[in-house]
């Protein structure tokens, strides 16, 4: 008989519906009017009711499999017993047919992390910029981000009244990533993408200095992976402290399967073990290729004006 699919597959593979069931919900709470809003730190700084179930839905779903892995989401919510509607026990049999890579296959339950954004792009979501949106489930494991789920509920939404809506991508360290189409950025232009809503006379001195052909500004730090991964922008740059762990562990391992490279503007990589402190306070510099030519650019005082 097969040997049965090694931890780290099973979870994926859960992720995925998880994430699936999460892009029902965000789309059901949206299409039912009320967003249930509240303000965490400021105007910036949103929650909706589709943070608050999302999160419930994927934590208890993922906790139900997999107790002894520690789960860690973006939302502070009281534990409480959780609607059974919200608990989505299925998984992406197309996943758990895959091998995992070697230097995964021993993992055990309580050496995994993952990082929970329920909803990334939330002040996007309030706004009807839906497809900034995404669900983001990251695993890591030694402190390194190795297998992430990015879902986009709201994909294709510009497509008319009978398109389908909302993809999966998944990846895994040392086996790629899938359910989109890896693409460069076109050669020679330098296209930075960087936020939408937290920007800052820093960020915008940053950009300056690279001398860029081209800004897209656009919420969630999910959605601008996705521009690096699919050729829409060359580097990703965000020079302040407002990204967190789970923003970027899924993108990072993502990012990282095709070959791309993630760090905070000095450099630094990303750590992403249950200890470490939620605040990505040096920011982010990603890119799929040339990372080497980014970093070069970015300026010593904006290095120093960022503490990791």
């Amino acid at each position: 008989s097969m040997a049965s699919p090694a931890l780290l597959m099973r979870v994926v593979a859960s992720a995925y519906s998880v994430a699936e069931k999460a892009a029902t919900i965000v789309r059901n709470v949206m299409s039912a009017g009320d967003l249930g809003i509240v303000e965490k730190a400021g105007p910036n700084d949103l929650q909706t009711k589709a943070d608050r179930l999302v999160q419930i839905s994927i934590c208890a779903s993922l906790a139900r499999k997999f107790p002894k892995v520690t789960i860690i989401g973006e939302e502070e919510l009281p534990t409480e017993d959780v609607n059974e509607d919200l608990i989505e026990d299925g998984h992406c049999e197309e996943i758990l047919k895959k091998p995992c890579p070697a230097q995964y296959a021993g993992i055990k339950e309580e050496e995994l992390v993952i990082w929970v954004d329920p909803l990334d792009g939330t002040k996007e979501y309030t706004e009807g910029l839906l497809d900034h949106v995404t669900v983001l489930i990251g695993v890591a494991y030694g402190g390194k981000a190795i297998a992430g789920v990015i879902n986009q509920p709201y994909y294709n939404y510009e497509a008319g009244a009978n398109a389908v809506l909302g993809r999966t991508i998944w990846g895994v360290l040392g086996m790629g990533a899938f359910g989109f189409q890896l693409t460069e950025a076109p050669a020679g232009k330098h296209i930075v993408v960087t936020t939408r809503s937290h920007s800052s006379a820093l960020v915008n001195e940053c950009i300056a200095a690279l001398n860029p052909d081209h800004v897209i500004r656009v919420g969630g730090a999910g959605n601008k992976i996705i521009q690096l991964i699919e050729g829409k922008a060359s580097a990703y740059v965000f020079a302040s402290p407002g990204c967190k762990k789970w923003d970027t562990c899924a993108p990072e391992a993502i990012l990282h399967a095709v070959g791309g490279k993630i760090t905070d503007i000095r450099g630094n990589s990303f750590q992403y073990n249950k200890e470490v402190k939620h605040m990505n306070s040096a920011g982010v510099l990603a890119t799929l290729r040339n990372y080497d030519y980014y970093a070069s650019r970015i300026p010593n005082t904006v290095k120093e004006s960022l503490v990791p």
